[in-house]
């Protein structure tokens, strides 16, 4: 089974703001246009070729991100939020098989999967992108409601999350590449750390796909969604150094050079990619 990266590379959720939308691990979001950040036109690369498009999580035809979002992260993010309510989205890769899983061809997608225990089994219900080996509850043509019933294995992802007495109200099921994704509200962002522990605690890894904030009672609140597809791998990777070593920081944890030392990049070219990455956040922040 997979584990969650280690690593604590991650870009302050504090950039995005309360009421924001962000995408998993939100390392395209820097804290503020650095003094020593120098101009775009700095070094010889070109930091806005070879965009990584989005790929598909779960089948669902929404955008992975390239790294987990550790339980740290998440409180980061959490403390960005305050004490507002929040929406989330996780994945989880190589889960213990979900009971729909033993009925579903590899690639196969179940959505809005419901369960229940009965008499030491689980019986599952759901909707399939196609004709699978299960009991078919409800033909619609272009919508297939299935039932299955299987073993009372786990733990499993969703019975983790509602151990905690956190209901999830959305789970989508992939196989070959076995995903989980799984939709819940909490009352305020601060329990995210614990429900991404108990998630790992199954067995898989788990990242955080999308965290929105409801402003609380600020009518005021503007969500919006930051594409993390919109940065480059190299812009990606300036961005999370310059978190962990402390660089958004004030006073700073690390200067421009010794951020560029870090990455082993030039100190001019640290500079051209953050201020690339930047202007690409800003854009999705202010419409631009």
């Amino acid at each position: 089974m997979g584990r969650r990266s280690q690593s604590s590379d991650s870009t302050p959720a504090s950039a995005v703001g309360s009421g924001s939308t962000g995408s998993a691990g939100s390392d395209g979001v820097a804290g503020s246009s650095a003094p020593d950040a120098g101009s775009p036109d700095a070094g010889s690369t070109n930091p806005e070729s070879g965009d990584a498009g989005p790929v598909d999580a779960a089948g669902d035809g929404r955008p992975e991100a390239d790294s987990s979002r550790s339980a740290s992260d998440a409180s980061s993010t959490a403390a960005a939020c305050g004490d507002a309510g929040v929406r989330v989205e996780v994945v989880v890769r190589d889960p213990t098989p979900a009971p729909v899983a033993e009925a579903l061809p590899p690639g196969a997608v179940a959505e809005d999967v419901a369960r229940v225990r009965v008499d030491g089994g689980v019986v599952s219900q759901f909707r399939a992108d196609r004709r699978v080996d299960a009991e078919l509850v409800f033909d619609g043509g272009d919508e297939l409601v299935y039932r299955c019933r299987s073993g009372a294995a786990g733990p499993f992802p969703a019975d983790a999350v509602e151990a905690l007495g956190y209901p999830v109200s959305s789970v989508t099921v992939r196989t070959a590449p076995d995903r989980v994704r799984l939709g819940l509200s909490l009352p305020a962002a601060d329990p995210l750390g614990e429900v991404i522990d108990a998630l790992e605690a199954t067995g898989g890894s788990v990242r955080l796909e999308r965290l929105t904030s409801s402003g609380g009672a600020d009518t005021r609140s503007d969500p919006v969604v930051v594409d993390r597809g919109r940065l480059t791998e190299r812009q990606r990777e300036v961005i999370r150094t310059a978190q962990r070593l402390g660089y958004f920081e004030h006073p700073r944890g690390a200067s421009a050079t010794e951020v560029a030392d870090a990455i082993g990049i030039a100190r001019a070219t640290f500079s051209e990619h953050l201020a690339a990455a930047q202007r690409r956040v800003f854009e999705d922040l202010v419409g631009g």
